[in-house]
């Protein structure tokens, strides 16, 4: 079977044995091979049973991987199309035309390495290492291996696709507890989900929710749409975009008017709870609801639910509480309700375990941020942004990549001249159209793809990475699971996995890092070190392997060790804020261009427009090449509450043109109750229209430097 032509169909000379091939994995030539879906977050990725015929995958089906327990959502149902797609890079490319033509000329793999070293080094030879930039966009397998290059090659200037994604609420998480502490569902009895929608983004999720739901769970939920949990829970608080800090401070009054906080907690292991107590004393019910839009008696019902219904946890999404210019303010306050609660670090509250390997909870504990951070940062440059995002620098090991436009354009403090990016959407930065231009002023853009992509037309040299299939990975689970995947096909064509790049690229641009230089696996072995494990143990079982013998990670471990907080408590008045000059109380501002800071604005643009929220079928901009995902909806669409569409004359399907500030699109509209009145909502990833040209690049959250995707005046008109 060719590689291209047959990799969709289960019709033809293939159908019997694929509906056989369950029951009977070995025989007519196919064989199940097990992997792991790596399209969504590392927190998410699901095992899978390829079915494998004449070197080609020709049927998919969830494994029997602990996580997923033999399920898989539309996106890993489709991954035959996200293999063999048409617009998979399969060769080197140089570019040969103009900066955005799209002329590129196949070179051999040799020959673009040495290209690559030589562009590299000469730049680090004539204005430094910390002029050439490294980036890890999706999927995120490769990250310790570049930050440990970048580092190693000299630059601080490592940075990530979390500049926009979870890292603003892991920010304000360690402003306040030093740490951060994911819910324990299993043994929860309410949990507080805060603007997040697993149906969508964390599907494997879903049916532990629901057994839970069923064992009585209690479940409020917090955010402006209306999502398929809003049947699930007791309370449903709708806000306005961007009012989640009024929200939280209001319940916050609530409960300690009512004496419902742990006292013991709150006086032994706080800082700064008189300031937070009278600071929350001004969002009274009817303050909050003026601010928020929720009525008052909801939010009395859900702070009492919260504080009465112990254990509870909080359920927050990577983004959505932080995608706005007062975003870690935000966070701050709706975090301060898990300590306000006595619900931290204990069993069904918010539990707190290390880390094991790429985001993921441990036990076991791994060196990877040891192993990544190859070189002090006293040996380095200053990262880029350090002066704009100071509280960033501090707290989050890596540069923030919003900045690295800004800095392009201005060589300010020093010239960016280079970008090594692995995965690097432009388009995931506000004023993406701004962005595009300053890659293309780089003297040298590396880009590593999957996909011919538009962000691609602006490189000058393309490397053309494989998908999980195609290669081999480390991968802990929550469930106490690891795997070391087996590539289940060969590579495409001449593409190689990331990692084979990253360590092909480290023996010509920083040779003197002798762990970097043995290679992949012993690098591996490396991190692995504290466990017991290694690349060659794991070989031995394919299929994964249980880790049933670690012992369970102690709960409140802030009694014996204290927070890893400068104060050692848990702070309501952050000490690293305070010494920024910055309000150290989660002090809730209005959203920079929203109908309260900004009003003079609300004649021309008096709707809310709130984006990025997912599909499930979707992440980021990766599934919409592929047929069975896109068809599900193949165009972008605005969705509006049926009283503004029909205030506006609009009906549904019609093409409206949205604008904000800053500039407008054409899009159709889809009218519906899962927005309120007054707020627009548009869901993240389409290419076409662009929807972050209708943001300003510097509109950002002045503590983490995210972008304020959710919350943005717009007006909506019907296109003539």
């Amino acid at each position: 079977m060719n590689r291209d032509s047959g990799a969709f169909s289960n019709a033809g000379p293939d159908a019997a044995a694929l509906r056989n091939c369950k029951a009977s994995p070995v025989g007519g030539g196919i064989e199940l091979r097990k992997t792991i879906c790596a399209i969504c977050n590392p927190l998410s990725h699901c095992g899978i049973d390829a079915y494998v015929r004449d070197g080609v995958v020709i049927k998919v089906e969830g494994s029997d991987n602990p996580h997923n327990g033999g399920t898989l959502c539309a996106k890993g149902a489709a991954s035959r199309q996200y293999i063999y797609h048409k617009d998979r890079l399969r060769t080197p490319l140089l570019r040969t035309g103009e900066k955005g033509s799209g002329e590129f000329w196949p070179i051999s793999w040799e020959e673009a390495l040495d290209i690559a070293a030589q562009r590299l080094n000469s730049i680090k030879e004539e204005s430094g290492a910390e002029s050439v930039a490294f980036f890890a966009g999706y999927p995120k397998w490769m990250r310790p291996f570049l930050k440990r290059l970048a580092h190693s090659f000299g630059s601080p200037n490592y940075c990530t696709e979390s500049s926009t994604c979870s890292t603003a609420a892991f920010l304000a998480a360690k402003l306040n507890y030093g740490c951060f502490g994911r819910p324990d569902l299993g043994n929860a009895k309410c949990l507080l989900v805060w603007s997040a929608n697993p149906f969508y983004s964390n599907t494997s999720m879903v049916r532990r929710l629901l057994d839970a739901r069923d064992r009585g769970l209690k479940i409020i939920e917090v955010g402006p749409l209306v999502t398929p949990l809003t049947r699930h829970a007791d309370v449903h608080l709708r806000i306005r975009p961007g009012t989640s800090g009024a929200l939280a401070l209001g319940m916050a009054n609530v409960i300690i008017e009512e004496e419902l906080y742990d006292r013991d907690f709150v006086e032994n292991w706080t800082l700064g709870f008189d300031d937070f107590k009278k600071y929350a004393g001004n969002f009274s019910l009817e303050r909050t609801e003026a601010i928020t839009g929720v009525p008052a008696h909801l939010t009395r019902q859900a702070a009492r639910l919260y504080a009465k219904t112990r254990p509870a946890a909080l359920q927050t999404s990577a983004s959505p509480t932080v995608h706005h210019t007062n975003g870690v303010q935000n966070h701050r306050a709706l975090t301060a309700l898990i300590g306000l609660t006595g619900n931290f670090d204990v069993r069904g509250g918010n539990y707190v375990r290390p880390p094991a390997y790429l985001y993921v909870p441990g036990p076991p504990s791994t060196r990877e941020h040891e192993y990544e951070q190859s070189r002090p940062w006293s040996e380095m440059a200053p990262r880029m942004g350090v002066e704009r995002f100071p509280v960033w620098s501090r707290v989050i090991a890596e540069a923030q990549a919003m900045h690295l436009p800004f800095q392009i354009q201005t060589e300010t403090p020093y010239p960016i001249r280079s970008v090594v990016g692995f995965g690097l959407n432009h388009r995931m930065w506000p004023g993406c159209d701004f962005m595009y231009e300053s890659l293309k002023k780089l003297d040298f853009f590396l880009q590593v793809e999957l996909f011919m992509t538009d962000t691609c037309k602006a490189a000058d040299l393309i490397l053309p990475a494989c998908t999980s299939f195609e290669r081999s990975e480390l991968k802990f689970y929550p469930e106490k699971f690891v795997i070391w995947t087996t590539p289940v096909i060969e590579p495409l064509g001449d593409s190689r996995p990331d990692a084979t790049i990253i360590f092909d690229l480290a023996r010509r641009i920083a040779p003197e890092d002798a762990l970097l230089t043995r290679g992949y696996e012993a690098n591996v072995d490396w991190i692995l070190e504290p466990t017991g494990l290694t690349v060659e143990k794991l070989k031995q079982h394919p299929g994964g392997l249980s880790l049933k013998d670690i012992p369970q990670v102690p709960f409140r471990k802030y009694e014996k060790s204290g927070f890893p907080t400068p104060s050692g408590k848990m702070e309501f008045a952050s000490t690293v804020l305070r010494e920024f000059g910055l309000d150290p109380l989660p002090a809730y501002k209005e959203p920079e261009l929203g109908p309260v800071g900004r009003p003079e604005l609300l004649k021309d643009f008096p709707l809310i427009l709130t984006t990025g929220a997912r599909l499930p079928m979707f992440v980021h901009s990766r599934t919409f090449r592929l047929p069975w995902t896109n068809g599900l909806r193949p165009e972008p669409m605005l969705d509006i509450n049926p009283e503004d569409a029909a205030n506006r004359d609009i009906a549904q399907g019609d093409t409206v043109r949205l604008s904000t500030p800053r500039n407008s699109i054409e899009v159709k509209a889809n009218i519906t109750q899962i927005v309120s009145r007054g707020v627009i909502n548009i869901y993240h990833g389409y290419r076409d229209p662009e929807i972050n040209t209708l943001f300003e690049p510097d509109y950002l959250d002045p503590i983490s430097g995210f972008p304020g995707f959710k919350s943005l005046l717009c007006k909506v008109e019907k296109s003539i």
